[in-house]
């Protein structure tokens, strides 16, 4: 991931931050060779992306207070980002371990995040099988797979499945789906676990279908 900022704005920036003081929009505009109008633009953006400060000087004669801008302290947030170099890393350690201990421990993170990433009926509320499917799909959905609920019994009744239609995560599925795909399972479980839902997920085709992968729903033994 890479968070990009215009390079005259990065010059702005970097003028203000090897500046010994703070400067005034025409002190900059001169440093820079540009018209005090599209420095003053860039500084706005600046201070409201909070990493530029604009404060009033006192003037040493009379008029007004003279307006001049600092650079904040802090790492350069504008520049590039690399997630997924992160996430394989760590995965890539995950992986190495026996795989029925992987399997295990992604299904046991999954289900703790699950349960994390939903909130529970209200007291004395009955959780059916359609509202805790329908808060099940709801999250999937927020969290970017695209969720179909698929192959109802009968009209209103839970879903046997449900269709991942996107991976957030594809091309570390696809790497690494060992770790990838239980941890997917876990989290469903624990979603539907924490909604007392009266079913659970019991497996996870990972790519059924070139398009997509498809999650098996049953019902629970308490139901």
């Amino acid at each position: 991931m890479t968070t990009r900022q215009s390079p005259r704005r990065r010059e702005v920036l970097d003028v203000l931050r090897s500046a010994p003081s703070p400067l005034g929009v025409a002190e900059t505009a001169e440093r820079m060779g540009v018209h005090p109008n599209t420095v003053r633009f860039h500084l706005d953006i600046l201070v409201a992306e909070g990493l530029v400060e604009r404060r009033a000087e006192p003037s040493p004669g009379p008029g007004r207070p003279r307006t001049v801008y600092s650079a904040l302290p802090g790492m350069d947030r504008a520049g590039t980002r690399d997630y997924r170099l992160l996430a394989r890393m760590l995965l890539s350690r995950w992986a190495s371990a026996d795989p029925a201990t992987v399997r295990e421990e992604a299904m046991q993170t999954g289900r703790a995040w699950g349960g994390h990433l939903v909130q529970p009926p209200p007291p004395f509320e009955e959780p059916t099988a359609g509202r805790s499917v329908a808060v099940l799909l709801a999250l999937l959905g927020e969290l970017g797979f695209a969720p179909q609920a698929e192959g109802a019994d009968e009209p209103g009744g839970p879903p046997p499945r449900i269709r991942l239609r996107h991976c957030p995560f594809l091309e570390l599925a696809e790497e690494y789906g060992k770790v990838v795909c239980p941890l997917h399972l876990g989290l469903m479980q624990g979603a539907l676990d924490r909604l007392g839902a009266p079913l659970t997920a019991t497996g996870l085709e990972p790519f059924a279908e070139p398009d997509s992968c498809v999650a098996h729903l049953a019902a629970t033994r308490a139901a």
